[in-house]
């Protein structure tokens, strides 16, 4: 188990660039992991020792002035005792501590998969506020050379002034949507530095661009690969069987223990002539507990086994849970992936075109100044959706990758591999 062994990672203050990146961090360096992780490792120490036995006690006596056992006198004794439980008892207890590690494990395995889950939606959240910045730009200097043809025309009387104003107006909405949208990053960048267990402020590079292609999955392949790997199943599982061993030791607090022990009694005889007169003696003794009380361990066995029933009642809400978790995702990741190929073949396209035409035509007088702001404000908008719909299409992914418990490879639907 070295894996949960202390972690004497760093995190530098430099530009993150990666994904991969920012994951090996987390798993390093989040507090939350790292707890986890020394949890686990503590409840696999417990188990080097669970079924050991207790430790042997030693006495001494001394009697001042020494007991008179005429003609003899005792000086005094040394004793050693030993308490040996029921050994099936002890075995019993190795297994139920060995399942709780191995639960332990599991949380650790199942709270990375949640901060690797959220690690990943919030960078595609940073890529898809980035793209927003970067769109929202863009179409600043597309406005604004509006705003130059508006005065132009103004002045040469083939416009009213209220078309300067109309894009003015549209020019301070951008500027406040670009405020609210880098400060949005920022907000986003410090809990992706939370997650990886660095400082809030250390700078991040947004990722360029993420993949838009549809994983090669089905619902069966997913539910056999969450009921195979997913760790909170298998924590679940896990305490289920260490419920179980705890009912066989709940019936094994019948069995009784045995203590041995043995004593040495330091004798003398002063003046005395018997040959035998102040020998030292031995003496060897065993007792064992007495289980008379049956309603006290016929509730420790209801205990145990109610126990058990709960145990096996969560495994069933985590399968239940997962079921319904992966039918719902997989069903974003299609939706989100035909929403993202109906902007790129049909909707970007088609007002792309609408604004080009109606910005040619502005030029002759056939189209109005509003009409052409309306067909930039719904290209603008058509490209944040198209990015939103990018974003939503890869954190449902990572959504459900975390749900089956693995990363399985992305395959698009023509056949090859996504790097």
């Amino acid at each position: 188990m070295e894996e949960f062994g202390v972690s004497g990672g760093s995190t530098e203050q430099h530009v993150v660039a990666s994904l991969a990146e920012l994951e090996a961090y987390a798993i390093d360096a989040n507090p939350r992991l790292r707890r986890l992780r020394e949890e686990a490792a503590a409840e696999w120490a417990q188990v080097r020792y669970v079924d050991k036995l207790p430790d042997p006690s030693i006495g001494a006596t001394a009697f001042a002035p020494p007991m008179n056992l005429d003609p003899d006198r005792q000086l005094a004794n040394l004793e050693v005792m030993q308490t040996i439980p029921w050994i099936g008892r002890l075995r019993a207890e190795a297994q139920r501590s060995s399942f709780e590690a191995l639960a332990a494990v599991n949380d650790y395995q199942a709270e990375r998969l949640r901060v690797m889950g959220d690690l990943r939606v919030a960078w595609y959240r940073l890529y898809v506020l980035n793209k927003q910045v970067e769109t929202t730009e863009a179409e600043k200097l597309q406005l604004e050379t509006l705003i130059t043809s508006a005065n132009a025309r103004v002045r040469n009387g083939t416009a009213a002034p209220g078309d300067v104003l109309l894009a003015t107006l549209e020019l301070s909405s951008l500027q406040e949507q670009l405020i609210s949208y880098r400060q949005e990053m920022v907000a986003t960048a410090a809990e992706i530095n939370r997650l990886a267990g660095r400082r809030g402020h250390y700078p991040i590079d947004p990722p360029a661009m993420i993949s838009a292609e549809l994983p090669d999955w089905d619902y069966e392949l997913l539910q056999s690969t969450a009921f195979a790997q997913q760790p909170e199943l298998n924590a679940a599982r896990m305490r289920a069987a260490a419920t179980r061993w705890g009912i066989e030791v709940a019936r094994l607090q019948r069995r009784p223990d045995l203590t041995f022990g043995a004593e040495w009694i330091i004798m003398d005889a002063p003046g005395a002539t018997a040959p035998d007169a102040g020998q030292d003696s031995a003496m060897i003794g065993v007792s064992a507990t007495v289980p008379l009380w049956r309603d006290k361990y016929d509730a420790m066995v209801s205990e145990a086994s109610r126990m058990h029933r709960a145990a096996h009642a969560s495994e069933d809400e985590v399968i239940q849970e997962l079921e319904a978790l992966i039918r719902g995702l997989w069903e974003e990741v299609q939706a989100s992936h035909q929403t993202v190929q109906l902007y790129e073949h049909t909707i970007l396209p088609q007002a792309r075109q609408t604004f080009e035409a109606d910005q040619a035509s502005l030029a002759n007088n056939a189209v109005t100044f509003d009409r052409v702001i309306r067909d930039y404000r719904s290209l603008l908008n058509m490209q944040l959706g198209y990015h939103r719909a990018l974003g939503q299409l890869a954190s449902a992914t990572a959504r459900l990758q975390q749900t089956i418990g693995t990363d399985l490879v992305i395959i698009p639907s023509d056949g090859q591999l996504v790097d």
